[in-house]
């Protein structure tokens, strides 16, 4: 059944505007307290909220749609997507609500439901609340909502819960943190320095709309000039509401999720920790995952499983095969033994864990993964058909992967949201990787029905 309101991560869109207008966040509240009911759990969801101007009324939209059945809130204030995950699962909450959109400009705002295991519910039920929405929605009910109180002990239980984490605490570490005005603000700085790193703070001062704004993972060169300027140990970055993080080495040196997967992937296979019931080592990365890095952990005796795109195919597959550790390039990783979720904070805990324990920077972590040349180009077409029956495009693919053979790969699938064809070709060469890639992007352009605006290339 298509969906009108939730995507792949919640309900998006302009702060204001339908889905995201206040009687559809109440309608939303109303909808997920009646489950809450249904369910026959405990009467409580925890809601945050990451630094957006919008984040405010729309929680306490929410807030006053669970309220018509005495479900009870807690709001957290400014905290993360994970740390509201955190909370949902361990805390007497029947589910959590998180108000972001993430990486998205200030005016885009979302709401991301959390079951009480502390996954994001699933699609069938998802299903279920949107019919109920539009319901309530036809039904006109709306109630002057009203503003709610911030909880502080929430975040301080789970800036506790990641601190644990840490054996050796990270005293003398010298970080530079860029936390995109975003959830991660005050949170990272605090985590950071209460474990004893000497932390300088950049885009640490939301003001509502500088959110993501040229800062963050979306915008690295900020942060690595800083780490140059600092003379710094290491980098971070984090997105809005921060559950991905992304680093830059001493030397300025751009350290993604790929290269996170393999520095900390290598690192618990041998504290014997990447393993669980006899399983053998692995890490679960998607198809945009660079060659170099199945290479590198080939080498160590770790396999890796590619899923599609999308945080919610890596967690999937991870539980499927008992993974515990999982994620994407854009530095969205899963560290199962101590998160249900992608979690920046976290994710810097255990880099920087790494870099203590082996008295390594990142430059030295990292010199082992050959980044193979990747070229990803979108065409914009009019109209979708099988690749099966374009002859003309099948056999531009079949001579790239014949002319690669195993040192190469091609990849070429359609846009979920957008009349986007991406071909992504990846190889030793890149001359030769740009050469195949622009063939197969004019063949599709040519039997497509491509419009004329240019292809995309990155």
């Amino acid at each position: 059944m298509a969906r009108a309101l939730f995507g792949t991560d919640g309900i998006r869109g302009v702060a204001g505007q339908p889905p995201l207008d206040p009687k559809t966040a109440q309608a939303v509240g109303a909808a997920l307290g009646h489950w809450v009911i249904e369910s026959k759990q405990d009467r409580q969801v925890v809601i945050g909220m990451d630094t957006r101007e919008s984040g405010s009324w729309l929680a306490s939209e929410v807030a006053t749609g669970l309220a018509r059945h005495q479900v009870k809130v807690d709001f957290a204030g400014v905290t993360t997507t994970p740390g509201v995950a955190y909370l949902a699962k361990n805390g007497p909450f029947a589910a959590g609500v998180m108000i972001s959109a993430s990486h998205n400009p200030y005016r885009d705002n979302g709401i991301k439901l959390i079951g009480h295991a502390g996954y994001k519910l699933p699609d069938a039920q998802e299903e279920s609340l949107e019919q109920e929405i539009f319901s309530l929605l036809d039904a006109g009910v709306y109630s002057t909502p009203a503003p709610l109180a911030v909880n502080a002990g929430l975040d301080r239980t789970y800036v506790d819960h990641l601190a644990a984490t840490l054996t050796g605490g990270l005293d003398g570490l010298n970080i530079v943190a860029d936390c995109a005005n975003g959830s991660a603000s005050v949170l990272a700085p605090e985590l950071f320095e209460r474990l004893g790193a000497h932390v300088h703070c950049i885009h640490c001062t939301p003001d509502g709309r500088n959110i993501n704004l040229n800062c963050g993972s979306l915008h690295l060169e900020v942060l690595q000039a800083a780490v140059l300027e600092q003379k710094a140990d290491v980098g971070v970055a984090f997105d809005g509401d921060a559950d991905r993080a992304l680093f830059v080495a001493r030397s300025g040196k751009i350290i993604d999720g790929d290269a996170v997967l393999f520095v900390t992937g290598r690192y618990l296979k041998e504290h014997g920790q990447l393993s669980t019931d006899g399983l053998p080592p692995l890490v679960v990365a998607t198809v945009m995952s660079n060659l170099g890095l199945e290479r590198a952990l080939g080498a160590h005796g770790i396999g890796m499983i590619r899923t599609p795109v999308g945080d919610k195919y890596v967690l999937e597959e991870m539980l499927r095969r008992g993974a515990v550790l999982g994620g994407e390039q854009s530095g969205h990783i899963i560290f199962h033994r101590f998160a249900t979720a992608g979690d920046g904070m976290l994710t810097a805990l255990r880099v920087f864990e790494v870099m203590r324990q082996t008295g390594a920077g990142l430059d030295e972590l990292t010199e082992e993964i050959q980044v193979y040349p990747q070229r990803l180009v979108n065409v914009r077409i009019k109209e979708r058909k099988r690749l099966e029956d374009l002859p003309a495009v099948t056999a531009e693919i079949r001579a790239a992967e014949d002319s690669f053979g195993d040192s190469g790969r091609v990849l070429v699938r359609f846009s979920g949201t957008e009349p986007l064809a991406r071909v992504m070709v990846e190889g030793p060469e890149l001359d030769r990787v740009e050469a195949f890639a622009n063939r197969i992007a004019s063949q599709i352009r040519a039997e497509m029905g491509a419009d004329d605006s240019p292809a995309v290339s990155h």
